[in-house]
This record gives C-alpha cells, sequence and structure tokens, in this order.
C-alpha cells in the first residue's frame, strides 16, 4: 500500500512538472545562442516504450506455501522526453497488470526535469534512477534503492535499481567534478517481505513467508523529517587513464536490519558511509577496485545486538575479452564486521551470528552469437567458507529490432540461515517476451 501511495504521489509530481515546463519552456527557448535546432525540434516530444509478458515459476516446493508461481504480469512502459536548449522533461512510466497480487498498479520509474544552471552547474529535480560505483552486482558506495524481489523472481536487470524522489547537482571543474544528491524523504530498498519470496527469519529460526506467517513484513519508517533524509556524495576525475572517485553518505541502512522491540517489529537504523574507488585499463582488460566503512550510527561500539554492527566493504574486480565475443568477469567480495567480539558478547544467541568477515566470489561469463543477436550469460555468486552459492544464467533473442525474448533461471543453494541459502526453496525458472516501439 506504502509503495501505491508513493507511486501516486509521483504521478501527481510528473503531471505538475508538466504544468511548470509548460510555462518555462518557452523562457528558455529565449536564448540568442544558434545550437542548430528549430523550432519544430524544440518543440517535439519522443515517444519511446513497450509491451512486456513475464512469468516465473519454482522449480521445488517450498513448504511455507502452495503458491509456485512468483511472477505473472504485463507491462506497458511509456517513455516521453522533450528537450530544449537549456533543460531536458524525461517521464517513464509502467502500467502492470499482475496475475500474482491479482492487482492493477502504475510504477513511475521517472519523472525529472534537468536544466544548466550554469556553465558549470546541472540540476535535477524529480523521481530519477541513479547509480555509481564499479561493482558488478555488488554495490558499495550506491546506496541508492534497490529492488531485490524482481530480481529474485526474473524481471529484466533494469529492475534491480529503484527510484526515488530527488534532487541531484552535477558539477563541473577541470580539476574534479562532484555529484551532490538530496533525497528529501528515505526511501529503502524494496526488499523481500514474504509476500512472494520466502526468507530465513532469525526471530523464528525457521524459513517464512506471508502465507506461513498470516502477513507480509511491516517494518517501521523513520518519521519524514529534514533529519532523516539521505544526502549522497561522489567526487570524481580520471587521472593518467584511471576513473577515480570518493563517496559519501549520510541516511540509514536501506532494509529494516534492526529490532525495535517496543514496536515488536523491524526498523531502519541510522548509517553512515565513505569510500573509494578506481577503475582503469590493465593486463588486456579492466581492473577495478572499490572499498567502504559503514559507520552504525546507532550502535557505534557494537554493543547492542538488535542494531547491525558497522563494517569494512572491499571488492576488486577484473574483465576482458577471452576471444572475439566472450568476456570473462571476476570479481572478489568481502565484509569485515566490526567490533565483532562485543557483538558476541553481548548477543543472547551467539551461535546464530553471521562469520566476523564474509567472502565472495563473483564470475560473469557471456557469449555473443549470431551476429549478437543471440546472448548467452552466466553469472555467480560463490561465499567461500559457506555452503552458499546463488547462479543466473540468461540466454537471450533479438528476433527483430522491436522483438526480443529472454530465457533465464535464478538458481539459489545452502544452509537456511545464509544469505543466499534461505532463498532455496525460491529457486525458479522464467520467460520474457517483449515488443519494443
Amino acid at each position: 500500500m506504502w509503495q501505491f501511495a508513493r507511486a501516486r504521489g509521483a504521478a501527481i509530481m510528473a503531471t505538475t512538472m508538466l504544468l511548470v515546463h509548460c510555462v518555462v519552456a518557452p523562457a528558455l527557448a529565449q536564448d540568442d545562442r544558434d545550437d542548430g535546432w528549430d523550432d519544430e525540434d524544440e518543440n517535439a516530444v519522443e515517444i519511446h516504450g513497450f509491451v512486456e509478458g513475464a512469468g516465473s515459476a519454482r522449480v521445488g516446493n517450498d513448504p511455507t506455501t502452495d503458491d509456485d508461481f512468483l511472477l505473472g504480469e504485463t507491462r506497458f512502459r511509456l517513455e516521453l522526453s522533450h528537450f530544449s536548449d537549456r533543460a531536458q522533461l524525461s517521464f517513464k512510466g509502467d502500467f502492470i497488470s499482475d496475475a500474482i497480487l491479482q492487482e492493477t498498479r502504475v510504477d513511475i520509474r521517472q519523472a525529472w526535469l534537468s536544466t544548466i544552471a550554469g556553465s558549470w552547474l546541472d540540476l535535477r529535480v524529480g523521481r530519477q534512477i541513479l547509480t555509481w560505483g564499479t561493482g558488478d552486482l555488488l554495490f558499495l558506495n550506491d546506496l541508492f534503492p534497490k529492488d531485490f524481489v524482481s530480481f529474485f523472481i526474473g524481471r529484466d536487470d533494469e529492475f534491480l535499481k529503484a527510484p526515488s524522489n530527488t534532487l541531484k547537482f552535477s558539477a563541473f571543474w577541470r580539476v574534479l567534478n562532484i555529484d551532490l544528491a538530496w533525497t528529501p524523504v528515505f526511501t529503502p530498498d524494496r526488499f523481500i517481505t514474504g509476500e512472494r519470496l520466502s526468507f530465513y527469519d532469525p526471530i523464528a529460526n525457521a524459513i517464512v513467508s506471508g502465507d506461513s506467517t498470516g502477513e507480509p513484513i511491516e517494518p517501521v519508517f523513520p518519521a519524514r523529517t529534514v533529519e532523516n533524509s539521505e544526502t549522497a556524495l561522489r567526487v570524481y576525475r580520471t587521472l593518467g587513464g584511471y576513473e577515480l572517485a570518493a563517496y559519501g553518505y549520510r541516511g540509514f541502512f536501506k532494509r529494516p536490519l534492526t529490532w525495535d522491540p517496543v514496536a515488536m517489529a523491524p526498523t531502519f537504523s541510522r548509517l553512515a558511509v565513505a569510500g573509494a574507488s578506481a577503475r582503469g585499463n590493465a593486463a588486456g582488460g579492466v581492473f577495478n577496485v572499490e572499498g567502504s566503512y559503514y559507520a552504525s550510527r546507532d550502535d557505534r561500539d557494537g554493543t547492542n545486538p538488535l542494531v547491525p554492527n558497522s563494517e569494512v566493504r572491499a571488492l576488486v574486480g577484473y574483465d576482458r575479452e577471452l576471444v572475439a565475443r566472450v568476456n570473462l568477469g571476476l570479481q572478489y567480495y568481502v565484509e569485515w564486521l566490526q567490533d565483532y567480539g562485543a557483538l558476541v558478547a553481548n548477543s543472547p544467541a551467539p551461535a546464530n551470528l553471521p562469520r566476523e568477515t564474509r567472502q565472495l566470489i563473483t564470475t560473469r561469463l557471456t557469449w555473443r552469437l549470431m551476429q549478437e543477436t543471440l546472448t548467452l550469460s552466466l553469472f555467480g555468486y560463490i561465499a567461500l567458507g559457506d555452503n552458499d552459492t546463488y547462479w543466473r544464467p540468461v540466454a537471450s533473442r533479438q528476433w527483430t529490432d522491436n522483438v526480443s525474448v529472454a530465457l533465464g533461471a535464478n538458481v539459489m543453494t545452502g544452509d537456511d540461515h545464509t544469505f543466499f541459502g534461505q532463498l532455496e526453496h525460491n529457486s525458479n525458472v522464467y520467460l520474457r517476451f517483449r515488443y519494443s516501439f
């Protein structure tokens, strides 16, 4: 319900932006510079979109539910763009008929106005999808919202990134560039609640779903105050052929990892993040390294077992073409919990705690065939030291310029309490058809 309310609010905002643009566009057009656009081009609206049918089903039995289907939807995407010499207006909305939830809804993916505020400053305001960092399906300094439900049930990879209503400033100088994103109302991940996917509940010490518990997770959200807004910063430049960046974030953990003993419900604890990254060519491929420090602002000494500990995250990656049209990407990723001794000493159930360090290796193998109209891909996560893996095989075919089809799977294995193993009963195959226009 709260997601629908936010979508409705975004729709109202998009309509307001369109009205504002109708008023300000004539003024913006009064510019003495000749940019090669004629009046017809300036007033044109570009229209694109697609119609997609998608479905997925479990390949095994989930004892928490009788429903084998995870995805069954028809999606209509409408994209509108309008350009002037100093501004751009963009809208991207999805109209969805969902057979699983038995509802029809609207998901506003994008509704923003971007303008050139000066020779060195751009401004973008509205609903937008933001991303930065160097990881391949691993996020260290990217604290913008994700949609992990879409990721695990077979929607297109673009839906892993969720939108937020944000004001973004981009400043450009010869020495360095700066991006500053301010989100007035905290926007969490679209996390697993039990509505479609079952998961491990540490309180119940069992795999649960909305069917088994009677209702999905309903967390307690931070109050809508300026103090609880989110701020993300990136400072970057290219030096010696390498892309260098430093990051900062102040807000909340994006998933409800904290237990509120008063409300008897999960909630979001405060978070601050500082990090850096580098990416460039090396040894015939592309090399990247990234690191970050997550400071748990509600438990700085790590003694409260109901609040996530601070942690260090690091990533090293390498990608190169092995032979023509065959690419291999490898990543090593580690999470290191801080103040682990204090966490163990204060936990009522030390045996159920996560490891002090969690290590992952990922691999992506991509093969393009038939004049690159057929793509075979395999992405895998392997947790070192745990019986915990996740595999994403996909075969996608571009039949024509307008028609494409994708067949894939999400295969999770492991123990009930591990990161991917808790989702093992949700392993699924999916099929998507898309017509673009």
